[in-house]
């Protein structure tokens, strides 16, 4: 199961945090202290799996990209591929490449409760421009007068 993904910058402010297990605010931004802490002091060419049972809990691995001025952070446990979150990792930021509307959106059409939906960023913009049509479609009911002076005169 996935624990949380989490997005920040370079300078450790989180741009998104998404926590599948419940965590008071004040841990859940200790553990976004302490992942930036880690991820920060980490070498170039070192691997991007790290142990992160100090911070998440027994049997909680962490996966991270660093692209740009951002890095992609993933926490999950043993039920989860190291491989496989590293490659949802690009599957995520391809999919935010083509389509930086809403991080939360995209997220949540990859995981759900934890758990991954969809491991193609094709269906995933998909889905994304499916939502988009269907915003643009109820947007456009108008159920109730622009104005009430419509309604008086009746």
């Amino acid at each position: 199961m996935i624990k949380a993904v989490l997005v920040m910058n370079t300078q450790g402010k989180p741009r998104l945090a998404k926590f599948y297990e419940f965590q008071p605010v004040e841990q859940q931004q200790e553990a976004i202290r302490n992942v930036f802490s880690v991820l920060c002091t980490r070498p170039e060419h070192v691997s991007n799996f790290v142990d992160a049972e100090s911070f998440f809990g027994p049997d909680s691995r962490l996966v991270y990209k660093h692209f740009a001025t951002l890095y992609f952070v993933f926490i999950f446990d043993s039920s989860e591929n190291e491989l496989a979150m590293l490659d949802l990792i690009q599957v995520f930021v391809e999919t935010l490449d083509k389509c930086f509307r809403n991080m939360h959106t995209i997220l949540d059409e990859i995981i759900l409760g934890g758990q991954v939906l969809e491991t193609s960023s094709t269906e995933v913009m998909r889905a994304i421009e499916e939502i988009a049509r269907l915003d643009a479609a109820s947007n456009a009911i108008n159920l109730v007068p622009k104005s009430v002076s419509g309604w008086r005169s009746r």
